[in-house]
């Protein structure tokens, strides 16, 4: 085992607004870097950069936008990809995107280079949300995975309900690892009450969700949860929304039309802004019926506020009995809602933070070093301290 690694980590799909897997990235390369490796980080964007971060070196590379994505952009130029690996001379690849980016792992091989792909998602459910019949979309699913497994050394998943659809098909290669959240950054002591003051009023339950507004996420679930909890279940909720996304107006417009209290904040570029919003809310809503580990919904566990999850996707097994599996429709996260509402609210808080507190982001690192077969960091005990309150720049 080497004792220095250059590990080049390859991403698409990332912008300056995207959430959980640039969070992901960023915290991973800060844990290579400080476990004495040489990560070097290379995604798409509007014009080619290279700087030094906190997470290493990241590379830009020119690429085009996805039509109808909301600002996704990819890593289209194979040539240019390529040249830009060989120079970097990697000793690992890293690879983030099953499908457009599949041919470095040849590359890797062609090299001599170890190699691992990063399951960040269900090709199944992302397949059914496509509009593909759960037979079709599997099919094709074990299809390309069957590719992936063959073209990586390692395929990582981040947890046992992503690793399912590569042990359907017999893959021999796989590793698992969780990832982790800021436990300081994310905390309990981030609840602000002036803050809550703009959000809602005294007697108002304030529910939020953090996600990407786009078609695979369903946001539109988190709308039609909170027009039964009015109408049906006489919750007085109001609702504040922390993302961006292709489907903001259409989202928007639905909010008015339906006369719902609805509060669309845009994308959060400070974390602690981030922090503030999921602390001050009574509970969150986190819809998207694909996701394989869920940052958001972690951050909101850390902040000390339950969550109802899309009983389809990987969340229910993450954050246990600290929030609930909603059934995929509005009245069903509504009843989630509802019903984590009904316990009492020191006891839900406390579950939350401390279900959050057995993800770090130490444990994380050590686990996709391990998997890169590369030296590890001694253990160090994590101090989840209490931050400060800080000024926040929220708006409504």
């Amino acid at each position: 085992m080497n004792s220095e690694l250059r590990i080049v980590r390859v991403a698409n799909f990332v912008t300056p607004v995207s959430g959980g897997l640039r969070t992901a990235l960023r915290h991973l390369g800060a844990g290579y870097l400080a476990a004495g490796h040489q990560p070097v980080l290379v995604v798409p964007g509007p014009r080619r950069s290279d700087e030094w971060t906190e997470q290493g070196r990241v590379i830009t590379l020119p690429g085009p936008r996805v039509p109808g994505s909301g600002g996704y952009r990819v890593l289209r130029d194979r040539r240019q990809l390529a040249a830009v690996l060989a120079e970097l001379a990697p000793d690992r690849l890293e690879v983030s995107d099953r499908t457009t980016l599949r041919w470095t792992g040849a590359w890797a091989g062609a090299h001599g280079v170890r190699s691992m792909m990063v399951s960040h998602e269900s090709a199944t459910g992302v397949l059914g949300t496509w509009g593909l019949p759960r037979p079709a979309a599997r099919g094709l699913a074990d299809r390309l995975n069957s590719r992936t497994a063959q073209a990586y050394d390692t395929v990582l998943c981040t947890t046992a309900w992503a690793a399912e659809e590569f042990e359907r098909i017999g893959a021999d290669n796989l590793a698992q690892a969780p990832l982790g959240v800021d436990l300081t950054t994310m905390h309990p002591a981030r609840h602000d009450p002036a803050l809550r003051a703009r959000l809602a009023d005294p007697h108002q339950v304030l529910l939020v969700m953090c996600s990407r507004l786009s078609g695979e996420k369903r946001p539109e679930r988190a709308l039609q949860a909170l027009a039964e909890l009015r109408r049906h279940h006489r919750v007085p909720a109001v609702l504040a929304v922390a993302g961006t996304g292709p489907l903001r107006r259409r989202l928007e417009r639905q909010a008015t039309e339906l006369r719902l209290p609805v509060t669309f904040l845009g994308h959060l570029a400070e974390r602690t802004d981030v922090a503030a919003l999921l602390a001050t809310a009574d509970a969150a809503i986190a819809p998207g019926p694909v996701e394989t580990f869920g940052l958001a919904a972690l951050e909101t566990l850390a902040c000390g506020t339950p969550v109802a999850v899309s009983r389809s996707s990987a969340l229910p097994r993450v954050v246990g009995r600290a929030g609930l599996a909603a059934a995929d429709t509005g009245p069903g996260f509504a009843d989630a809602i509802r019903e984590l509402l009904d316990r009492p609210e020191a006891e839900r808080r406390a579950a939350a933070r401390a279900r959050a507190e057995r993800f770090s982001w130490d444990a994380a690192v050590t686990a996709f070093l391990a998997a890169h077969h590369a030296t590890v960091p001694a253990p160090a005990a994590h101090h989840a301290t209490v931050p400060a309150p800080a000024a926040h720049h929220l708006a409504p």
